[in-house]
């Protein structure tokens, strides 16, 4: 079975926009990412629908609540069957054990991940939070806490991933967002990589949204991303 690298962001507000686009790409070449708003406006249904059409779907809701309710709704998202779900790694230690709990007992257990830090996030911001850390030592900091809380990775700057793959090993999945292609705008991420040199660093998956969704032809903007990455993906 294929195991495509890139993750396209359905970064949309409703379910028509996203149907559309996915229509134009191919479940062998992507899965994809549905965020807060698109579930939101969505709910279930949409998921249903594009795993209809083959497609292996990440649910980005970054659940960070008490425990219980933390695992709760992780034990919901796996009975949606989806591929992969993420939790907030500053939920702490037994949040993070009660997810890995609640979705390692789950029929079809989907890849569990941690944010670290938003990529959006900077040195500034975490001033702002009253942390002093780098925001490569916190993201380091984090990584290690949800792998010993048995989770299979995390969601990180690809900025970070070289230092990652150090500490965790190989099989540790690191989900990077902030990909854009060497011509591409930077919009509102500050850490980021492009596509070639986020999997030489060590990045499992790469969250790609604009320089996909907002292309002319998507199709062919995913597939020249592959071309970029080569014998990488």
């Amino acid at each position: 079975m294929s195991d495509p690298k890139v993750i396209v962001a359905l970064d949309f507000p409703s379910a028509m926009p996203a149907l559309a686009l996915a229509q134009r790409l191919s479940p062998e070449l992507c899965r994809l990412k549905v965020g807060k708003e698109l579930f939101t406006a969505t709910g279930p249904s949409l998921l249903e629908q594009l795993m209809k059409s083959g497609f292996e779907i990440f649910l980005d809701l970054k659940f960070h609540d008490i425990p219980n309710t933390t695992a709760q709704a992780c034990k919901a998202a796996a009975g949606l069957g989806v591929w992969m779900i993420n939790v907030h790694a500053l939920g702490g230690r037994r949040m993070l054990e009660a997810a890995n709990e609640a979705v390692s007992s789950s029929a079809c257990r989907p890849r569990l991940i941690a944010v670290t830090l938003l990529t959006s996030m900077d040195q500034s911001d975490l001033a702002d939070l009253g942390i002093a850390q780098t925001p490569e030592a916190m993201v380091l900091r984090l990584a290690e806490l949800a792998q010993d809380c048995g989770l299979d990775g995390v969601v990180c700057s690809a900025l970070e991933t070289e230092r990652l793959r150090e500490q965790c090993g190989q099989a540790f999945c690191l989900v990077t967002p902030g990909i854009r292609p060497v011509d591409a705008s930077l919009d509102d991420q500050s850490r980021v990589m492009t596509p070639e040199a986020a999997l030489r660093s060590g990045s499992s998956y790469l969250v790609i949204g604009r320089p996909i969704t907002k292309a002319a032809d998507p199709l062919q903007a995913l597939l020249d991303i592959h071309e970029q990455i080569g014998g990488l993906a």
